[in-house]
């Protein structure tokens, strides 16, 4: 019922924010999580705190406008978070507590060794800020192997500390993989069936996503976003 994890040209997307609702709305989505880079992706045009602040005034404008035109439709504040060395996320608290939802992602240093990376992720999640761990092996599909992680454990954490693990539904991503589906059900873990999308066609992207949450047998009551706008912003207040 909802896009979450999405990127406007306020970082490297391709579409206004507007464009991208208005895309989630033409496939009758109710809700979209946007989530930007944050400052240590400069590679990626991440926002600065600055940015960050007029981007919610952004997001709050449009809300508006959305609710005066009659529409159904909410803009959830998100971002993604990078990861540091350390497991730190890379805005000061006062900032993380201003967003709805922030999702946490590794995009650097992804050839540590298992142990740093583990302890990386674990105070990544032990972080109360943290709500999706995104793409957590960080593998691109014929072009980048994953990172050493004992994904069992990862899962695990999640689980202990509320928190969820994307399917990163793009083609290039699949991850976290469905051979996992066992473990995720066994403990109860939630997921989220995120595109990653980087224009309004990459929306599109959130049917692989499906595909691979089936064969890890995630029923619809443990996915995110099969959660109505009223549900899904009780999660983000949670």
């Amino acid at each position: 019922k909802g896009v979450v994890h999405a990127h406007s040209t306020w970082s490297d997307g391709k579409y206004t924010i507007k464009q991208m609702a208005e895309a989630c709305m033409e496939r009758d989505y109710e809700y979209l999580g946007l989530t930007d880079h944050s400052k240590t992706a400069a590679y990626a045009g991440g926002l600065t705190i600055d940015e960050v602040k007029r981007q919610w005034e952004e997001i709050d404008r449009l809300n508006e406008e959305f609710k005066s035109e009659g529409k159904k439709f909410k803009i959830f504040k998100g971002i993604e978070s990078d990861i540091l060395s350390d497991g730190s996320l890379d805005y000061p608290d006062e900032i993380l507590a201003g967003f709805d939802f922030v999702i946490a992602s590794v995009h650097s240093g992804l050839s540590m060794s298992l142990e740093d990376m583990m302890n990386r992720f674990e105070n990544a999640i032990k972080n109360p800020y943290t709500r999706i761990v995104g793409h957590p092996t960080g593998r691109l599909l014929l072009k980048r192997e994953e990172s050493k992680l004992d994904l069992n454990r990862l899962i695990e954490l999640a689980r202990e500390h509320n928190t969820v693990i994307e399917i990163n539904a793009s083609p290039w991503r699949l991850d976290i993989d469905w051979k996992y589906g066992n473990k995720a059900k066994d403990v109860g873990l939630m997921t989220s069936i995120n595109p990653d999308a980087h224009s309004t066609e990459g929306i599109d992207d959130i049917r692989y996503g499906v595909m691979i949450a089936r064969k890890a047998k995630f029923e619809p009551g443990r996915v995110l976003n099969t959660k109505s706008v009223e549900e899904f912003e009780a999660w983000c207040m949670g």
